[in-house]
């Protein structure tokens, strides 16, 4: 691949729009050269600027043949200063508009999580918390913004939620964007939410738990309820999901709070683990209809982000070991991680983990460029 093919990528012409924070003066390297350098230093291993140089200088006699670095590789200072000064929300634009392009237009679960990068604290500044859109069944973030640094994700889920297409999409959030504020953006953008409910809406938790401790003692028929359960045996531990989902909600004080309010369901899990049983309720509410087996489905769909996105980027990026941190720095980084996490995701042909991957693409050129070309 050539460099105007590079430069066609859906990636990379995604990222060119990005205003350049430098001044002309100080534009030894194009702007594409440093955002391409450090995609293909992430793609290839590197987790933070000096390992992307190292990378770069590495590999400097093929990219200047395919174009590339003409004047040398950037040095580790210099790319910690570019990203340190880029516009971190600018950045996390770019990205959106690239996963909304690749992602594919059919009926998805949206699961809006938050992660801490727990390496990016600075003296008395907190940690920065990453809020992620990850699709379920495209197994692609799509995309994230930072909270503020005073602030928690019930800032960073509307505003995250305005710059993604929804129509058509069941959007998960735990407890923390059970609002009615966040209910209702996803009605106006013609998605379906549903909201965990917990202690911070203590009023429709309580109201919740009083009909559920009743109505699952009842007949199907007396309450009305759609029932699903599953059962997951492994070694010494059995787990059973009940699922109970009921629509008639003209009894719930708060229904005409909630824009798009349909249903409301309890979920029952049993863990039984070396002859040891533990019980625990959840709640939810939601704007989709009465089917217990999809609300269950879009349940378990939303803690996949655990093992689909969260683990891969603590163990494939070691991204809470990550010690970029300075200004924009750690956020930017963050958003180079998910980008090429998407990519290498994209490659269904490859049998091997995320780490092998990124180690495969550091082996073969041939390799890396089909995966910049995936998307």
């Amino acid at each position: 691949m050539e460099l105007k093919k590079i430069q066609k990528t859906s990636i990379m012409s995604s990222f060119s729009i990005l205003p350049d924070p430098r001044k002309e003066r100080n534009q030894e390297y194009t702007l594409f050269e440093i955002i391409t350098i450090a995609i293909l230093g992430v793609l290839c291993g590197a987790d933070d600027w000096v390992s992307i140089s190292a990378w770069g200088e590495a590999n400097q006699e093929w990219l200047q043949k395919i174009g590339l670095c003409k004047k040398g590789v950037p040095s580790h200072d210099t790319f910690s200063r570019f990203f340190r000064y880029v516009d971190s929300k600018a950045f996390e634009e770019c990205f959106i508009q690239w996963t909304q392009k690749i992602a594919k237009a059919f009926q998805e679960i949206i699961a809006l999580d938050g992660k801490t990068l727990r390496s990016s604290k600075e003296g008395n500044e907190k940690a920065i918390h990453i809020v992620s859109a990850f699709a379920v069944k495209n197994d692609l973030v799509l995309g994230q913004l930072a909270t503020e640094k005073k602030s928690n994700e019930i800032t960073a889920f509307p505003l995250l939620l305005k710059i993604l297409d929804l129509e058509n999409s069941i959007v998960t959030i735990d407890a923390a964007g059970c609002q009615k504020d966040i209910a209702k953006i996803i009605i106006q953008k013609k998605g379906d939410y549903l909201l965990a409910v917990k202690g911070n809406q203590k009023k429709l938790f309580d109201e919740l738990g009083n009909f559920f401790d009743q109505a699952i003692e009842c007949s199907e028929e007396e309450v009305g309820y759609d029932y699903y359960s599953t059962e997951e045996k492994s070694r010494n531990r059995i787990e059973k999901r009940e699922v109970w989902t009921v629509e008639d909600l003209e009894w719930l004080s708060q229904k005409k709070d909630w824009e798009g309010l349909k249903t409301i369901s309890c979920i029952k899990s049993t863990r039984t683990y070396k002859e040891k049983t533990s019980i625990e309720f959840r709640y939810y509410i939601s704007s989709l209809s009465k089917d217990a087996k999809r609300i269950a489905e879009a349940i378990r769909g939303h803690w996949g982000v655990e093992n689909k996105l969260h683990w891969q980027l603590d163990v494939s990026y070691n991204e809470d070991k990550c010690k970029v941190r300075k200004d924009n720095g750690a956020e930017n980084f963050s958003v180079l991680r998910r980008a090429t996490l998407n990519l290498l995701k994209k490659d269904k042909k490859t049998k091997a983990g995320i780490a092998n991957k990124r180690l495969k693409a550091g082996w073969s050129k041939k390799y890396l460029l089909e995966v910049l070309d995936m998307a």
